[in-house]
Order: C-alpha cells, then sequence, then structure tokens
C-alpha cells in the first residue's frame, strides 16, 4: 500500500515546512563533511611528517585517537538522539493552521554588480603638460603641444561617451532586472492571497466538521511533523470515520539499521587503523523498540496537540516498514506496531515523564516482541477499511485513468518515467507509430534509449501487441521495451517476454508506481482497492519487479542493457558542473546544461547540439548525463563525457553552456543561482582549468557560456568564459545557429 502526499493547501505547506527542514539537514551535514574532509587532510599531513620523527608520529598517534574518540561522540549522539525522540517532538510548537496565513519572507533584491555605477573618466588624468617657457618658443615644439592636447581630449571624449553608454546600458539591465524581481515578488505574493483564500475556506469547513476537511487538516498535520532524526521516512495513509470521529493512520516507521551497530570506535596503533566495537544485540533490540514505542507515542501526541477544536475522539495508528514478506518473498508492509488512543486517555498522561515502552503497552499498544526480524503484529485497524477515500493513496478524487485524454495519458506516463530520473518526450503530436514515450537512460554503462508504449484498456491486452512491441523495440534500436497499460495481461504475454528486454506494466502495478511518485491516478472505482489487492496478492509481474533475464523492469538494467550500453576504452574527459539546489529564497534551482559542437563560430547540425533532449552528438564525442543531487549536500550536479578523440576533424569548438529552466516562466535569472562551478578531469587529449566558479551575481539573463574547448595542435585545451546570454536555452541555440521553432 504505497503512499502520496495529500495535495490539499494545508499539504503543500506541509511539504514547504518539510522541505525546510531537509535543507537545515542538508546544510548540517555539509559542514559535518567539510569537517571530516579538513581533518583527514590533517591526518594525511600528519602520517607525511611523522616518517621517522617519534614526536610527529606521537602526535599522529593522539590524532587518531581524538579521530576515534569523535567518532563514538557522534554514535553516543545518535543514541541520544534516538533515545530523545520523545522529547524532542513534544519541544516543538504544536502545530497551527493560522501559519499558513502568514505570507512567505521573501529575499531582497539583489542587484550585484548592476548595482555599481560605470565609473567615468576623469579629465585631470588625460591633462598633457605644457612645455618650459623656453620650449614654448619654439614653434614646431607648441604644434606638437597642441597636437599632444587634442589627441587627448579626442581620447577623453572616446572614453566618457563610451562610460556613458556602459552606464545607460547598465541602468536599463538594472530596471529590467528590478523589473523582474517586482514580478518574481507578485507572482508569489498572488500565490499567497491564494493560499490564504483557500486556508480561510478549508478552516471554515473544517470548523463544521466537513469529513474532507477534518482529513485534509490531520493528514497535513501529519505530512507537516518535523525534527525527526536523519533517515527517518515519512509516508502514511489516513482515513477519517466521521460518525465515531476516529483517525486511522498507517504511518512508516525507520528500519532496524538505524540504530548504530557500533557501540563505540578505537583506534589500535599497531596496526594504524580503525577498530568498531560491536553493540550488544539485546541493546540495539531494546532500542529499537524504544524508537517504535517513542515513535508512535510522538505521532499521536502532535495530532491530539493540533486539534484545538476537539474534532478527535480517538486515535488507531498502525506502525509499518518496508521488508519482505517471507510468505511471498516479495517487498511488502511489515506492521510492527498498533494501537487505539482514545483522547480523555491521553490527555491524563504526563509525556515528559513515562517509559516509552511500558507507557504505549499501558495504552493498550501491541509491540513486535522481536522488530529487528520483522515478526509482525495484527493491526487494531486498517484506514481501507473505514471507507470513503484515503488521504496518501488513490481515492475517488483521483483522475480515473480509464477516462483520461489519451495525450494526457501518454503526459502522465512520462511524467512517471521522469520522476524516476529519465530523460523523456512523447511523440503523440509527432506522429511516431508504435512509440508513445521515449525515455533515455543516460547511463554511459547501460544506458540507452527505452520506447514505452501506453495502451489505455479495460480488458486483458492481447499478446499481439506485446509482439509488435519487441518488433518495435528492434526497429529504433531501443534496449528495452515497455507497455503500460490500464488493464491486465495473460500468461501467453509473460511467456513471451521471458528473455527479452521486454517489461509489462498492469494497471493496479501502474496505480502503485504512479503513487510512489506523488502522481494520482485510480482505475475506475479507485486503485487502493479490492482490485489492486487482487493484483498484488496474485504476484503479476510488472513494473516494479524484475524480468525473467534478469533486467529490472523499469530502469533498463540487466545483462541485455549492459551489452547495449558498453562504453570504448578511451579516457573522456569530465566536466561537472555544481550549483546550490535553492534560492536564498528557498526556491529550487533547476540548470540544463547543453554542448555545441561547432566549425567556424556556428554549430554543425542540430544534431551536433547536445542538451536534454539529445543527450549525444550523432558520433558519440558529446554525452550529457542525467542532472543529480549530491548526496549529503544541497547541490546539484550535471556532467559531461567528452571523447574528443572522437570529434569530427571540421569541428574546431566544443562550447559548454548552462541555462535556467522554463517550464514556469518568467525563467529564474541567473543572479539567483549561486554556487555554480565547474570541475574538470582532463582526458590524455585535453588540458585547461580544473576549477572554475562563476560569478551570476547580478546577472538578468537566464543562460551562460560556461567555457570552450578549442583545438590547439594536437589537442585541445578549455578556456573558461563566463557571458551571459539572453532568452535560456533557446537564445543559446540561436547563438550558434540551431534552428529554433
Amino acid at each position: 500500500m504505497a503512499g502520496r502526499r495529500n495535495d490539499g493547501v494545508l499539504a503543500v505547506w506541509a511539504e514547504t515546512q518539510r522541505q525546510e527542514q531537509r535543507r537545515e539537514e542538508a546544510r548540517w551535514r555539509a559542514q559535518a563533511t567539510e569537517q571530516r574532509r579538513r581533518e583527514r587532510e590533517e591526518r594525511e599531513a600528519q602520517r607525511a611528517a611523522a616518517r621517522g620523527e617519534r614526536e610527529a608520529l606521537r602526535a599522529y598517534q593522539q590524532s587518531r585517537e581524538a579521530e576515534a574518540a569523535r567518532q563514538t561522540a557522534e554514535l553516543d549522539g545518535r543514541v541520544d538522539e534516538l533515545r530523545g525522540l520523545l522529547a524532542a517532538g513534544l519541544g516543538r510548537s504544536a502545530f497551527s493552521p493560522q501559519a499558513l496565513l502568514a505570507p512567505r519572507a521573501l529575499p531582497p533584491f539583489e542587484p550585484g554588480r548592476l548595482g555599481e555605477a560605470v565609473p567615468m573618466p576623469d579629465q585631470a588624468h588625460y591633462q598633457v603638460p605644457p612645455p618650459d617657457p623656453v620650449q614654448a618658443r619654439t614653434p614646431a615644439v607648441w604644434r606638437q603641444y597642441e597636437q599632444y592636447v587634442a589627441q587627448a581630449r579626442a581620447r577623453f571624449e572616446q572614453d566618457w561617451y563610451a562610460a556613458q553608454a556602459a552606464e545607460a546600458d547598465r541602468q536599463r539591465r538594472l530596471a529590467e532586472y528590478h523589473r523582474q524581481y517586482l514580478d518574481w515578488v507578485a507572482q508569489h505574493r498572488r500565490q499567497d492571497e491564494e493560499r490564504a483564500s483557500r486556508t480561510q475556506e478549508l478552516l471554515r469547513r473544517l470548523r463544521s466538521g466537513e469529513p474532507e476537511a477534518v482529513q485534509e487538516y490531520f493528514t497535513a498535520v501529519l505530512y507537516a511533523s518535523a525534527g525527526w532524526p536523519e533517515g527517518f521516512p515519512h509516508r502514511l495513509v489516513a482515513a477519517w470515520e466521521a460518525s465515531t470521529r476516529q483517525l486511522v493512520v498507517n504511518w512508516e516507521l525507520p528500519a532496524a539499521d538505524v540504530v548504530p551497530a557500533a557501540a563505540r570506535v578505537r583506534y589500535v596503533k599497531t596496526d594504524d587503523r580503525e577498530a568498531e566495537v560491536a553493540r550488544p544485540a539485546t541493546e540495539r533490540k531494546a532500542l529499537y523498540r524504544e524508537v517504535l514505542a517513542q515513535s508512535a507515542l510522538r505521532v499521536v501526541a502532535e495530532l491530539f496537540r493540533a486539534d484545538a477544536d476537539g474534532q478527535l475522539a480517538s486515535v488507531v495508528l498502525n506502525g509499518f516498514v518496508r521488508g519482505i514478506d517471507p510468505a511471498t518473498g516479495r517487498e511488502a508492509e511489515r506492521f510492527l506496531s498498533t494501537v487505539t488512543v482514545d483522547r480523555p486517555e491521553f490527555a491524563g498522561l504526563a509525556l515528559d515523564r513515562v517509559a516509552a515502552v511500558e507507557c504505549f503497552q499501558g495504552l493498550g499498544g501491541v509491540l513486535s516482541a522481536r522488530p529487528e526480524r520483522l515478526d509482525e503484529v495484527r493491526p487494531d485497524r486498517l484506514p481501507e477499511t473505514v471507507g470513503g477515500s484515503l488521504a496518501g493513496q488513490g481515492g475517488e478524487d483521483e483522475p480515473d485513468l480509464f477516462e483520461m485524454d489519451p495525450i494526457e495519458f501518454e503526459e502522465l506516463i512520462a511524467e512517471l518515467f521522469r520522476l524516476r530520473g529519465f530523460r523523456v518526450m512523447t511523440t503523440a503530436r509527432s506522429g511516431d507509430a508504435g512509440v508513445d514515450v521515449v525515455a533515455e537512460d543516460l547511463d554511459p554503462v547501460t544506458g540507452g534509449r527505452i520506447v514505452i508504449q501506453a495502451k489505455r484498456y479495460r480488458s486483458t491486452v492481447s499478446p499481439t501487441a506485446v509482439r509488435d512491441l519487441d518488433s518495435t523495440v528492434r526497429h529504433h534500436g531501443a534496449i528495452k521495451g515497455i507497455l503500460v497499460t490500464t488493464a491486465g495481461f495473460g500468461p501467453g504475454s509473460y511467456e513471451y517476454i521471458r528473455n527479452k528486454p521486454l517489461s509489462l506494466v498492469s494497471g493496479p502495478e501502474l496505480v502503485e508506481l504512479l503513487a510512489e511518485q506523488g502522481l494520482r491516478g485510480r482505475l475506475g472505482g479507485g486503485a487502493g482497492g479490492p482490485a489492486g489487492a487482487a493484483a498484488r496478492a496474485n504476484g503479476g509481474s510488472g513494473a516494479s519487479g524484475s524480468d525473467p533475464n534478469g533486467a529490472d523492469r523499469a530502469t533498463g538494467h540487466g545483462p541485455a542493457a549492459h551489452a547495449a550500453g558498453a562504453a570504448g576504452d578511451d579516457r573522456p574527459t569530465s566536466v561537472r558542473l555544481s550549483w546550490q539546489s535553492r534560492t536564498a529564497g528557498g526556491d529550487a534551482v533547476e540548470l540544463d546544461v547543453s554542448a555545441f559542437l561547432c566549425a567556424a563560430g556556428r554549430v554543425v547540425s542540430d544534431e551536433h547540439f547536445v542538451f536534454f533532449n539529445n543527450p549525444q552528438d550523432p558520433d558519440g564525442a558529446v554525452r550529457l548525463h542525467p542532472t543529480r543531487s549530491k548526496p549529503g549536500e544541497p547541490v546539484r550536479e550535471a556532467e559531461l563525457s567528452l571523447h574528443l578523440g572522437r570529434v569530427a576533424a571540421h569541428v574546431d569548438e566544443v562550447a559548454v553552456a548552462v541555462s535556467t529552466e522554463e517550464e514556469e516562466p518568467p525563467a529564474l535569472p541567473l543572479g539567483y543561482v549561486h554556487g555554480l562551478a565547474l570541475t574538470a578531469a582532463f582526458g590524455p587529449d585535453a588540458a585547461g582549468p580544473e576549477h572554475w566558479a562563476a560569478v551570476t551575481a547580478g546577472v538578468p539573463d537566464t543562460a551562460l557560456v560556461v567555457g570552450s574547448f578549442h583545438r590547439t595542435g594536437g589537442g585541445w585545451r578549455f578556456t573558461p568564459a563566463g557571458a551571459s546570454v539572453a532568452g535560456g536555452l533557446a537564445g543559446l541555440a540561436q547563438r550558434w545557429g540551431v534552428a529554433v521553432e
């Protein structure tokens, strides 16, 4: 039973709060990572200096012992954090819808370099000293002096007019940049006003006891829950029963590995290594049970504390983890705790002084005796037994996939694969027969083209359609084919795809995949009901399983894909661009990286324009890899691999550029992008600076030429540029002569 975020107004606000928490955690992790890096560098320097020097060796060993002590302190801190789960939750302010009515704080206008006036030339610097009185009597000397004066005056006037023109251009760009900023502020203010209006309406419905509003509100309370330790999941499913005023919640819990396996770290001088001392199994089990109990008590407390109007009479909370079901061998939800709590009983607890496990069991809760082994408990009540729609899973308010417009259905499938990390494009309007969506896996080893067919059927898909997909894969030279349907497949279809690079995604499996990515969709009466449960019980094959040939169904990884994506032996040049994933105001930043293979200043052909819809040139010389988040840091990065030896002989330049995405105009000016930097690892045929940081402060344009590779003798040299370009990706394309429709 996969969770899906509630799409109500409170859920939007709650998601904002969670993103802010993740940014804080990411900043903390980045600082910790940088601290560890500096300490490692210090240790390496000390190790080198310690050779043959007893005092240096002693200092080195002391630093290693200090490092082991620091790691032990981190382990102790993690355990203290787990033991203080409930206290940390009680120490946070209760959820209040009034916070939604306050406008968001927006960053002030930052003109950067545009805010600095162009300096005007000083006429004193153009003065020509006159000749002394004796030389001035000589006509030739005086004529030469007058010529120098005239030339200096001309230079001054030329420089003055140039400075005036530059200042006028600066003021024009500054005014345009400020206008864009005001438009951006106005857009956010309109969104704030709309959100406040919807919030007021929701609060009115909530006070009147409208079931949908009550369910949306308490689901938002749970999604807004913040301050949990790093690594804790945040998936849930909830249902509200108005007749009994009971909220039934399935809440995902952390796995047993959330408890550190090591109790401490010690430094072994004889081997010059760090050794972990294992934490006793009984202690790990007891601490994990305490974490489960504290998590449940904290969630229930947050619900009751947020219920200022007394809507909740009771709460049923079922805690689950994702694990392997021994009966089926497939991943499933394993319930490790369950409790039903009445409001009066819970109000009588002094939660700041209770022992979590004893308190949980005293409320009638049941906790798994061996949670580390995923031994299940029987939930008191499940959300799907309540009736009505579920918050977090497909309900009647979801779009019916059977009734969806065909092009909208293809766009939904494209979005699903885009969220799973692929570059995708639909072919509905191009008339590419046999293919609805083309997905590109840009992995240099296993990557390639994947063709996807989307069929909105109500009855079982014929094996003929599956055989047609096989022919389409061969026709397009793809590494894989995927057939997605709202119906199902018969045994003949599954038998046909055995040992072939084909995957079948049935309707119920499609709904689960959509829910995992936060997308909406149901099959007629609701995918979360009996149809979906029956499909899961039957163990249908689909995108979430594995093909008989060992290839992952939705990613194209496996023997066939590996063979299709084998790379050459030459070592390429790597250019990696990174940037901060958020603006100062908290808005997401996404950049498109592109490359242009040019001859005499113009791109050789449209196919030599490398970007997200054309990730590789015809010769395979330049390849764009998918943009990804940098682990543990609030940073996004994209990479270009360049096999410069494969570049055609008439190509004399490979330009690299970035642009801000323009899905929601106006596009974000580069002035709001922070930390844009380049890191290069050059192959044997290239050279240049390995690190370069762009200066984007005050830049109103939406694209930037990062730099270019130029042929130099028998190789290539990269030269940074940093030149801004107006018009985003289209402006870059026009600059190098790409035909833009």
